[in-house]
């Protein structure tokens, strides 16, 4: 149990359930192939079934770590930081990316969407899931939409998720790991009949890193 005091500076966003930070590869999407360092939040309520990171849903098995530290160790390390989960939108990233931004770092943030848009962003990573969807925040300012492709049926789903994302947001097709082999001909042929999609794949995975 969180003693109130801890409770109330996790309300305010001064302190985060923290699961794991690491330096590496962005593995997917438009920023690809670039050193990041990565923030990862413990919490989420969507619920996929073929998440790869299960362990962050539970936010009471990561201890609230004051953001102070959280930034101290990103800005020793990267100059571009992305924040993911879990779903950070779940916590305020108000104070977390005013303290980011008085570094100097760039700040990305990869999210469902599913929750009400908080804190200052570089780049806003959407990748929206039938179980929760986006709330009109994310949509509206969303530089990225990436869909994850599990069957057939979720092309329609991109779609649908493309038409609701504004215009200016680069969109983004992914397959699903465990499905790669038979969904990425499917997204390849996809992108070539509908060029406004871009294919991304979970680069990180095939080189074997975080």
């Amino acid at each position: 149990m969180l003693t109130k005091e801890i409770q109330l500076e996790v309300e305010k966003g001064t302190m985060l359930p923290l699961m794991e930070e690491f330096y590496t590869i962005q593995g997917e999407g438009f920023h690809t192939g670039t050193a990041a360092y990565f923030i990862r939040m413990g919490g989420c309520d969507v619920g996929c079934h073929w998440c790869d990171v299960k362990e962050s849903w539970n936010a009471e098995l990561h201890p609230p770590t004051h953001i102070q530290q959280i930034v101290t160790n990103a800005k020793d390390n990267a100059n571009t930081v992305v924040v993911t989960g879990g779903e950070p939108l779940m916590w305020d990233m108000t104070a977390l990316t005013k303290q980011l931004k008085e570094k100097k770092l760039n700040i990305h943030i990869e999210t469902s969407g599913a929750y009400p848009l908080t804190g200052s962003w570089d780049w806003i990573c959407l990748s929206p899931k039938k179980n929760k969807l986006p709330t009109p925040t994310v949509y509206d300012n969303a530089h990225e939409l990436k869909v994850i492709i599990y069957n057939k049926h979720d092309f329609i789903f991109a779609e649908e998720q493309a038409e609701k994302v504004n215009k200016k947001a680069i969109l983004f097709l992914q397959p699903e790991w465990s499905k790669r082999e038979e969904i990425t001909p499917l997204i390849v042929d996809y992108v070539m009949k509908n060029p406004k999609w871009r294919v991304s794949l979970q680069t990180h995975k095939y080189l074997n890193i975080p």
